[in-house]
């Protein structure tokens, strides 16, 4: 018996964990051409476990649990293999794909700052939303530009907003649990004891300006993978759009949400949307 079931049992253990914690965002993955959906599963595996070790292993070492964590994901990579499914999984994206330590470092340095870092001024602010978000989005951009780096290279800055963009709107939804549950406040310089309409507005508009610089990249990527990545943004979209239609105070008191009905319309619309797209 050869290898080949265990990669295919490890990638569907991280396929498993995007259908468990996102049913939006892996949505989104199911959309992409089969060649590149496995890779991006396997990535979100990666960064899935990260996040619950720094979110919920309460009562357990989490500093140690993730710097064991990250020095196996680089072991996985060195030797191409691990008995760890996630990591195995993520490692065959990385090897196939050369996901490199230039993006997987600063993901595991911002996972490292959640585990002693309440705020954020600017500049770290801007540190903190690449390493967790941009280049989560560069990770998956390698495997959808499949080594052309030139193709990569150029469509980099869009894929970067577009990170950022995802991770500011869940900055926004999360607000609640960040700042009562966990201590953490994201946005510099808001008082989230007196966040205000105004606080919120001027946030908003500097995601928008994310989400529309995202959308040039998103028309020029390849086919098989565009229609997956349009549907997150326009979910993503359209979850800002109903922050915006809450007030900061409702923001605080309940995490907004896009029901399931209507991310079936979304996906529909999506489809009919990407076909003009390659028209």
């Amino acid at each position: 018996m050869s290898i080949k079931l265990f990669d295919d049992t490890s990638i569907a253990m991280s396929r498993k964990l995007a259908l468990n914690y996102s049913t939006s965002f892996s949505l989104g993955i199911r959309l992409l051409s089969k060649d590149c959906r496995w890779a991006v599963f396997s990535i979100y595996g990666l960064v899935r476990v990260a996040d619950e070790i720094v979110d919920t292993f309460h009562g357990y070492d989490k500093q140690r649990l993730l710097s064991d964590f990250k020095a196996q994901t680089y072991q996985s990579i060195e030797e191409g293999i691990s008995t760890n499914p996630v990591l195995h999984a993520f490692q065959l994206a990385a090897n196939q794909f050369g996901i490199g330590k230039n993006l997987i470092e600063p993901f595991f340095n911002s996972m490292e700052e959640d585990l002693d870092t309440s705020a954020h001024n600017a500049e770290s602010y801007s540190e903190y939303i690449y390493g967790s978000a941009e280049v989560v989005g560069l990770m998956c951009l390698k495997v959808f530009c499949s080594g052309d780096e030139a193709q990569y290279n150029h469509l980099m800055p869009y894929a970067r907003s577009l990170g950022s963009a995802f991770q500011k709107v869940n900055f926004l939804r999360d607000i609640r649990s960040d700042v009562y549950e966990r201590g953490r406040v994201y946005f510099p310089g808001v008082d989230f004891n007196h966040f205000s309409d105004e606080d919120k507005y001027n946030i908003i508009q500097d995601v928008k300006k994310d989400f529309a610089h995202a959308y040039k990249g998103i028309v020029m990527l390849p086919v098989g993978c565009r229609l997956g990545v349009y549907t997150a943004y326009i979910y993503y979209l359209k979850l800002l759009e109903k922050i915006e239609r809450t007030t900061a105070v409702d923001i605080l008191e309940s995490r907004v949400r896009i029901p399931n009905s209507q991310k079936i319309a979304l996906l529909a619309k999506s489809f009919v949307r990407e076909k003009l797209m390659s028209a």
